[in-house]
């Protein structure tokens, strides 16, 4: 699996795109449970920001559950599997409920917009 590259744009908050973005490396399973994050100064060289920017992203993580802090070891994925599994399909449902939502802005209707799933998953 490739890396996926940090993707930062300056019309949100940094922090809350970094968040975003190491919980879907690990929904995603690029960083898989029980995994050795790299440290706070790595991946905010890794992603170009300050690196009390990347601590409290990985902090708000922690608190969430994803992560968990070792004092000298340094941070891990949670060992959870089926709480990164619920966390994954709660994602998948609200990228789902905006896609609904802006195609129904479109002007289309559930038949159409079911029928544009069809096709784009046969082209894919």
């Amino acid at each position: 699996r490739m890396p996926i590259a940090w993707k930062l744009d300056s019309d949100r908050p940094i922090y809350t795109q970094l968040l975003e973005q190491i919980q879907m490396r690990i929904v995603s399973g690029q960083y898989p449970a029980g995994y050795r994050l790299p440290s706070v100064r790595e991946l905010a060289a890794e992603a170009g920001v300050n690196p009390n920017t990347m601590q409290k992203a990985l902090a708000e993580l922690e608190q969430r559950g994803l992560l968990r802090s070792q004092r000298t070891a340094g941070r891990y994925v949670t060992e959870d599997a089926e709480f990164i599994r619920r966390i994954r399909q709660t994602l998948a449902r609200e990228a789902l409920t905006c896609f609904f939502r802006n195609m129904r802005h479109l002007g289309y209707e559930e038949t159409e917009i079911l029928s544009f799933l069809k096709a784009a998953c046969e082209e894919d």
